[in-house]
């Protein structure tokens, strides 16, 4: 009996060990900032949330700073409240100016620091979102977000590595946004409105055509109105004498 609880003892030891290896390398290795969704579109707007899981077993994430590239400024941005949190805009000079909706703006959002209140911030084992309304959206294929995450202990977790193409995802990945080009118009958007136009022509064609046709036949009753008038008179009237 002895020998069969150490076994069943060893036995649930090796699978513990076992799930811990693999749990624990996919657990918190694998988490870190992201953004949602992480597409878009050229030239549209979009709301975004900056998803971010806290990986410390001890201390909470009270800060949160979000930079913008700069080689994709965007000409609107505005964030949502996030309660127990406040946020600080940064901008810079943009050159080229960004056109947004006919106006040229010379200034574009450069970062976003969102701070927690006191004694607050994200618990061990929780995620916050932070949501940002963005565009129009830059003319590339993706913006790349660094973020930088501090904890109440000091330490600092740098989301910034940016990924390449091929190649595995980094160590401390950057959050990415990648942007579909606009569908293009397509020609055949003004077809039914020309079809609806021909129409049209059509009824006023046929509509001519059939008032045409009802003067005519009126003009011709008329004519056989006045024909039948004059034969009777000529049948009344006696014949001269000679």
């Amino acid at each position: 009996m002895i020998r069969l609880r150490r076994s069943a003892t060893v036995a649930a030891l090796t699978l513990t060990a076992v799930a811990t290896a693999v749990l624990g390398v996919a657990g918190p290795a694998s988490a870190h900032v992201t953004i949602n969704p992480a597409e878009g579109t050229q030239g549209g707007y979009g709301r975004f949330a900056f998803r971010v899981p806290n990986e410390s077993d001890t201390a909470s994430t009270v800060k949160v700073e979000v930079n913008l590239p700069e080689n994709a400024p965007v000409g609107s941005v505005s964030t949502m409240p996030v309660a127990g949190w406040t946020v600080a805009v940064e901008k810079r000079k943009v050159d080229p100016p960004i056109e947004v909706h006919g106006s040229q703006l010379t200034e574009a959002v450069s970062k976003l620091t969102f701070t927690a209140a006191p004694n607050g911030g994200v618990k061990p084992g929780e995620f916050q979102e932070f949501p940002v309304s963005m565009g129009p959206l830059p003319q590339v294929d993706t913006m790349v977000f660094k973020v930088l995450q501090t904890y109440s202990d000091g330490n600092v977790s740098r989301w910034i590595e940016e990924p390449t193409p091929g190649a595995e995802e980094p160590e401390s990945p950057a959050p990415v946004l990648k942007l579909a080009a606009a569908a293009p118009a397509s020609p055949g958007a003004s077809a039914p409105a020309a079809a609806a136009a021909d129409d049209d022509d059509d009824d006023a064609g046929s509509g001519a055509a059939t008032a045409l046709g009802v003067a005519g036949l009126v003009a011709g009753l008329g004519g056989l109105a006045l024909g039948g008038l004059a034969f009777a008179r000529t049948r009344r009237e006696p014949a001269a004498k000679s």
